[in-house]
């Protein structure tokens, strides 16, 4: 099974992929945590990545498939499921996916998720979540995790994150409008999307997933 998770900033798509990870023992490919890692690195693309996504600019998407390619390549070896956290998010790129999965013989049982969630309350949620300095884990502002003080993966030192600034989260929602709701409308046609309330708890919307998945 392949499982793409998709939706607004804030609507705990990663967390959700770490709880499916855990309970299906899938590879999870966060096309946003390999972002960062590749920003990290020396060299043109890697330091205008990490200019680019300060800027809550949305990247290209040959950018995106270079990353999802050796992903594949590396979970191919051993195959178990695979949970695609935060893309494709433009129609091109959906299609460029569709075109990946069949080559790897992986497009016979493709869920995509879209886990729905208000501006509002995704806005609120991203205005106060925070992340460590440390294993850069994000911490969401839901449940027992606004009380959380020191990362409970590492213990590091919980932080507000750089780009979740009013100004960021409101050019990430005017590319999420403009190319992620079309993306969403494309898999409604295929007829491969199954819609989740956002609004639960994690616990809650696991479950709703889980459910649904079944």
């Amino acid at each position: 099974m392949i499982i793409i998770l998709l939706g607004p900033p804030g609507s705990g798509k990663g967390t959700q992929a770490k709880l499916l990870r855990e309970k299906l023992g899938f590879d999870h490919f966060s096309v946003g945590s390999a972002l960062r890692e590749k920003a990290t690195k020396k060299g043109f693309t890697p330091e205008k990545i990490e200019k680019e996504m300060y800027e809550g600019v949305l990247l290209p998407g040959p950018i995106v498939v270079d990353l999802w390619m050796d992903i594949f390549e590396e979970a191919k070896k051993d195959f178990k499921g695979l949970i695609i956290d935060g893309s494709p998010r433009r129609v091109r790129e959906a299609e460029m996916l569709d075109q990946a999965l069949e080559w790897y013989e992986w497009d016979k049982d493709i869920k995509v998720l879209f886990i729905n969630l208000s501006e509002q309350d995704a806005t609120d949620r991203l205005l106060k979540r925070r992340v460590c300095v440390d294993c850069k884990k994000n911490i969401p502002f839901v449940g027992d995790f606004k009380t959380m003080e020191k990362c409970d993966e590492c213990g590091g030192k919980l932080v507000k994150r750089e780009d979740d600034e009013p100004k960021d989260i409101e050019k990430r929602f005017e590319w999420y409008k403009t190319d992620v709701l079309p993306t969403i409308d494309y898999y409604r046609q295929k007829g491969n999307l199954i819609e989740i309330d956002g609004n639960q708890s994690i616990e809650e919307v696991h479950k709703e997933i889980m459910s649904k998945l079944k």
